[in-house]
C-alpha cells in the first residue's frame, strides 16, 4: 500500500452503516441536453433512467463532467473517458493538459520522458520538426510551451529544428499571427547564433490546415501533409513574416483560413520536408484537432488520402491524444500522477471490489479510476473482468455492444454476496454516438438502459445502494449547432452531424432499498463535478473521504 497502517483507515461514517453492496454504474457518453430529435437519449426508450430522474427529487442532480471541474485548462474543453474516470476515482481534480505540461517543462521532467528520449535518437543525423498552433490563445496550444521546448530540445541536442506552423485567428484576434511569427523568427534566429539550424518550414491557416476533427474533412489534414512531409504546397515564400503578410492581403484571408505555404531556399527548394530519420513533435495540448494526423504520421495502414510517401521517422505527441487509440504511442507528457485514490482507500478498509467492462473501457473503470495504475492494489479483495469488445465492425453495426453481458456478470457478483462495490462502464452511448449514426445511438442507449435495469434489479434483491452516473456527453447531442444553438446545414441543406463529445453536464443519480429514507443531495454544492462522486461513494460504504478530497455530494437528515 505504500503508507503506513494508520495513513490508510478511513472514519466511520457518524450516520450511515457499512456493509451495504453499492453498484456504481457509469453511464459513457450519456449527458444531460434539451429533449429533441437529436438527443439519442431522449429518443430512446430509456425507461429505467427517466424513472430514476421521475422519482426522488432530491436523489438525483447534474454534476459538471468537462473543463475545470476535471482539471482541463477551460470550460471550453469538452471532457473525455480518461479525465472522467481519473476524477471519478480519485476524488480530486488534478492538471489535466496544458497544465501538465507547463509542469513538465518547467521541472524539466519533460527531456526525463520515453517520448522524449524516443524523438531524440533522431538528433544526431535528422531533424527535429515541431508542428502545431502557433497562438497564446492557450485552447490547443501556448507560444510559451513552444519557446520553452525549442530551447530545451536545442540544449539537449537537437542541431536541426524545422517549425511548421498553424495560425490561429479562432482562440486570439485575426491579425496576430503576424506578432506570433516575428516572435519565433526572433528565437529562432537566437538559436542560429548558437549554432542550431533552426527555421520556420511551412504554415496555414488552421481551419484550412492540418487542424481537423472527427474526420470531418481529411482534405485539410491533407493540405498540411503535403507541405509539411512533402514540401509541396500551392505558395513558395523565402520567409514565413512575408508569406503571412502577403497572404493576408492577396487572398483576403483571415488568419484561420490562410492557404498552405512553404518556405524555400534560394534555389527554390523547400527546407525542411519531413524525411526518414527525423523525429516530428505535434506540440498541441489538446487532442481534438491532432487526432487526424496522428493517424496519418503514425499508422502503416492509411488509406484517408494518399500520402504519396511515408517517412520512417520517431513521432511523439505533446500529450497522448486518444488513450482508447493508444495514440500516438509515444508522448512527451505523461498523465498525471493520481495518488490515494478512492479504489486504494475502500480495498484497504475491507471493501471487496468487482470491476467489468467490454475492453475499449476495461481500462476506464481499472485502469484510469485507480489513478493511471495498473494492476489490483489487492488480488484478494478485488476482482477485475474485462469482456472481448467486437472486433473488424464499426460500433454501429452492433450498437448493443457488450452491455447485458457487462450487466449480467455485475448481477453475479452483486447476487454472490462475494463483493461490496461492483463497479462498471457501459460503453454504449459514447462508443457508438461518435459514429455519428443517430438510429444505431438510439439503440445504443435503449440497450444501456436495459442494463442499468438488470444491475438495478439485483441491487433491490441484496437491499444495496446503487450510483449511476457518466464520465461525460455525447449521445444526448448528435448535430453540430450555430451560437443560437439551432442545427447547422451542409451545401446540401443536411444537418451536420456531431460525432465528438460535448459540454454537457451528467446524471448522478442515487437509491436502492439499503439507502436509509435521510440521505439526500445537498444544495450547498451546486457546481459539482465528477471529483464529488469519490466522497459520495466513500459515505455509501459507511466512511468518511480523507479531508482533501472533494466534498461529498450528499447529507443525512434526521428523521
Amino acid at each position: 500500500m505504500g503508507s503506513s497502517e494508520m495513513g490508510w483507515k478511513l472514519k466511520d461514517h457518524p450516520k450511515l452503516p457499512k456493509g451495504k453492496v453499492v453498484a456504481v454504474v457509469v453511464l459513457d457518453g450519456w449527458g444531460e441536453a434539451s429533449p429533441n430529435q437529436y438527443n439519442c437519449i431522449h429518443v430512446a426508450d430509456t425507461p429505467t433512467m427517466d424513472s430514476l430522474k421521475k422519482g426522488v427529487p432530491k436523489r438525483w442532480r447534474l454534476v459538471r463532467a468537462h473543463g475545470t471541474a476535471v482539471g482541463l485548462p477551460s470550460d471550453d474543453d469538452m471532457g473525455n473517458s480518461e479525465v472522467g474516470h481519473n476524477a471519478l476515482g480519485a476524488g480530486r481534480i488534478y492538471a489535466q493538459g496544458a497544465k501538465l505540461v507547463d509542469s513538465a517543462l518547467s521541472s524539466g521532467k519533460i527531456y526525463e520522458g520515453e517520448g522524449f528520449k524516443y524523438i531524440k535518437e533522431c538528433f544526431e543525423d535528422g531533424t527535429l520538426h515541431l508542428i502545431g498552433l502557433l497562438s497564446d490563445g492557450g485552447v490547443h496550444s501556448r507560444l510559451d510551451q513552444l519557446q520553452s521546448l525549442l530551447k530545451g530540445a536545442s540544449e539537449h541536442g537537437a542541431k536541426r529544428i524545422r517549425v511548421h506552423i498553424l495560425t490561429d485567428g479562432r482562440d486570439v484576434l485575426d491579425g496576430t499571427s503576424v506578432g506570433f511569427v516575428e516572435t519565433l523568427e526572433d528565437d529562432l534566429a537566437k538559436l542560429r547564433e548558437k549554432g542550431v539550424d533552426a527555421k520556420i518550414a511551412s504554415g496555414g491557416g488552421r481551419m484550412n490546415v492540418t487542424m481537423d476533427r472527427y474526420e470531418n474533412d481529411w482534405g485539410v489534414v491533407k493540405r498540411g501533409w503535403d507541405a509539411q512531409v512533402l514540401g509541396e504546397a500551392p505558395y513558395k515564400f523565402r520567409n514565413a513574416i512575408e508569406a503571412v503578410k502577403k497572404l493576408r492581403e492577396e487572398t483576403k484571408a483571415n488568419d484561420q483560413y490562410l492557404p498552405p505555404f512553404v518556405i524555400v531556399d534560394e534555389n527554390g527548394m523547400a527546407v525542411g520536408p519531413i524525411l526518414d530519420g527525423d523525429a516530428v513533435v505535434t506540440f498541441n495540448f489538446r487532442a481534438d484537432r491532432m487526432v487526424m494526423l496522428a493517424k496519418a504520421l503514425e499508422y502503416e495502414d492509411f488509406d484517408k488520402f494518399d500520402r504519396v510517401r511515408f517517412p520512417k521517422i520517431h513521432y511523439a505527441g505533446m500529450l497522448q491524444y486518444d488513450g482508447e487509440l493508444k495514440l500516438p504511442r509515444y508522448y512527451l507528457v505523461s498523465p498525471p500522477e493520481i495518488e490515494r485514490t478512492s479504489g486504494e482507500y475502500l480495498v484497504y478498509n475491507g471493501v471487496r471490489t468487482f470491476a467489468c467492462s467490454e475492453t475499449v473501457k476495461f481500462g476506464h473503470v481499472t485502469f484510469f479510476w485507480n489513478g493511471n495504475r495498473s494492476g489490483y492494489f489487492n488480488q484478494e479483495m478485488e476482482e477485475y473482468v474485462e469482456i472481448p469488445s467486437d472486433s473488424g465492425i464499426t460500433f454501429n453495426v452492433q450498437p448493443k455492444m457488450k452491455a447485458l453481458e457487462i450487466a449480467e456478470k455485475a448481477r453475479d457478483a452483486i447476487l454472490s454476496g462475494k463483493f461490496h462495490q461492483v463497479r462498471v462502464n457501459l460503453p454504449n452511448g459514447d462508443m457508438v454516438g461518435h459514429t455519428g449514426d443517430i438510429e444505431a445511438t438510439v439503440v445504443a442507449c435503449k440497450t444501456a438502459d436495459d442494463a442499468v435495469k438488470m444491475i438495478l434489479d439485483a441491487i433491490e434483491q441484496v437491499s444495496g445502494i446503487y450510483v449511476i452516473t457518466a464520465d461525460h456527453g455525447n449521445a444526448e447531442d448528435m448535430v453540430k449547432r450555430d451560437k443560437k444553438g439551432e442545427p447547422i446545414l451542409d451545401k446540401n441543406g443536411n444537418v451536420q452531424i456531431l460525432t465528438s463529445h460535448t459540454l454537457q453536464p451528467v446524471p448522478l443519480a442515487i437509491g436502492g432499498p439499503g439507502l436509509l429514507p435521510g440521505v439526500k443531495f445537498r444544495k450547498d454544492v451546486p457546481d459539482g463535478g465528477l471529483a464529488n462522486v469519490a466522497a459520495t461513494v466513500m459515505n455509501l460504504h459507511g466512511f468518511e473521504a480523507p479531508n482533501d478530497y472533494e466534498p461529498t455530494l450528499i447529507e443525512v437528515a434526521d428523521n
